[in-house]
């Protein structure tokens, strides 16, 4: 039978094309949070895909389509939740099976991102458990928020995790490590404040989308959201912390601009889709109007930065402002503080040793106390038993403001401390008399 040279050319074509388009598996991680578990399957290539579920017992399936697997599928136990094996196979010629083995029942939620900073195509697979139960502690929180003498609620935002790595530093320290680290000293500081309570955004290495990290704050009814990372820059001798704001226009300068635009794509990075029309514009509505919160807002950037200030080296003498998506939060005053650049191999040092940690929480919290003692909210067990109180003096503080916001006469306190004149020392701490 004579061969037809046209069919010959187009079969050699579309196998080109098949074999162009095949997509291979170049890495694999597991991710588990509180609220889900994730697999994250790395590709050279953009591939089609299908998922599906089967019981008894529970496993999900993959089916990559014209795909290969170039190393084994391995994976951290203990960051693995809901999953306890995974398996890889080829049913036929056209599909790599990737199966993964589930301790109970889950819901599905999948999309592909496209290749951002570090990262090329991904498959991200979020498995919900559908036993998660709401943990009791959350439903007292709840309950206890409106009741008289409440504690000022803190939620402290450790930047990036899991897949977002956020800033690395010469000796491959990385961000997400070390503010965690000092969030959890944070946490510890304002716990052991009377009248306070803080509350993490995320507690261990994953990720958490930049909105959910301030609805989180907004669900616990906190009265201040603070944001802690360990930026980087390209010169390596900028060095200091800093304090930022949202913006209600333009960023303060060129380096709060290019930090902001940073920030803001590490929902790219951290792997999360922005496909869902519907919660971007339920963003952009979000009423950012409201005066008080910004307000607020700059009043305790202003109190942090002034004790950051004693601390060590500041990158600014002023607080900064750009259009930080995680500082956006309507009702709830919300700073971001930038503890060290790690692109600064000495700071990078400091931020891995406890004893700098250490300090950065209490400085950050010695600004945040003296906030509430000069601001409490309604309610509060602050603002039932500041006066009989000690407030350390921040940069920028007189005898007269000091006397004013605790609502003493300038006599009594300075007959309390012993203050002949009008002269205070920063860091000095007074004592508020009872009003």
């Amino acid at each position: 039978m004579p061969v037809n040279r046209s069919s010959v050319i187009a079969a050699v074509l579309l196998l080109a094309s098949l074999q162009a388009s095949a997509a291979e598996v170049t890495g694999f991680r597991v991710w588990a949070d509180p609220a889900k578990t994730r697999a994250v399957l790395d590709l050279d290539s953009k591939t089609t895909y299908k998922l599906f579920t089967l019981d008894n017992p529970s496993r999900v399936v993959v089916d990559l389509s014209r795909s290969s697997v170039a190393m084994p599928l391995t994976f951290d136990e203990d960051h693995a939740g809901v999953i306890t094996r995974v398996r890889h196979g080829q049913p036929d010629e056209n599909i790599l099976r990737v199966v993964f083995d589930l301790s109970g029942s889950v819901n599905l939620k999948s999309f592909l991102l496209s290749p951002t900073a570090q990262y090329g195509h991904r498959l991200v697979i979020d498995l919900l458990s559908k036993s998660k139960q709401q943990k009791p502690s959350m439903v007292k929180r709840m309950a206890d928020v409106n009741e008289p003498n409440r504690d000022i609620v803190i939620a402290i935002d450790a930047g990036h995790g899991g897949e977002d790595p956020g800033a690395v530093g010469k000796n491959k320290t990385r961000e997400k490590d070390v503010v965690l680290r000092i969030a959890r000293e944070l946490k510890k500081v304002i716990d052991s404040e009377p009248g306070m309570r803080a509350v993490m955004t995320r507690d261990g290495d994953y990720y958490v989308p930049l909105r959910g990290r301030y609805e989180k704050a907004r669900k616990q009814r906190a009265d201040l959201f603070i944001s802690i990372h360990a930026d980087a820059f390209s010169k390596r001798s900028v060095r200091g912390s800093s304090v930022f704001v949202l913006s209600a226009r333009g960023a303060s300068s060129e380096f709060a601009r290019l930090l902001a635009d940073s920030e803001n794509a590490s929902d790219l990075v951290g792997g999360v889709t922005l496909n869902d029309k519907d919660d971007m514009l339920a963003s952009v509505l979000l009423d950012l109007s409201q005066s008080a919160t910004r307000e607020a807002s700059s009043k305790v950037a202003a109190d942090i930065l002034s004790s950051l200030k004693r601390t060590g080296k500041t990158h600014k003498n002023h607080v900064g402002s750009a259009s930080f998506i995680v500082l956006k939060s309507p009702d709830v005053p919300s700073v971001l503080v930038e503890t060290a650049f790690i692109s600064n191999p000495r700071e990078e040092k400091r931020l891995t040793e406890k004893e700098f940690q250490q300090r950065m929480a209490r400085a950050i919290s010695r600004g945040v106390r003296n906030y509430f003692y000069a601001s409490p909210p309604p309610g509060t067990w602050i603002a039932a038993n500041r006066n009989g109180g000690r407030y350390v003096v921040s940069r920028g503080d007189t005898l007269g403001d000091i006397a004013s916001r605790y609502r003493v006469s300038l006599r009594s306190l300075r007959r309390a401390n012993k203050i002949r004149g009008d002269v205070i020392h920063v860091g000095r701490e007074l004592i508020i008399p009872a009003s």
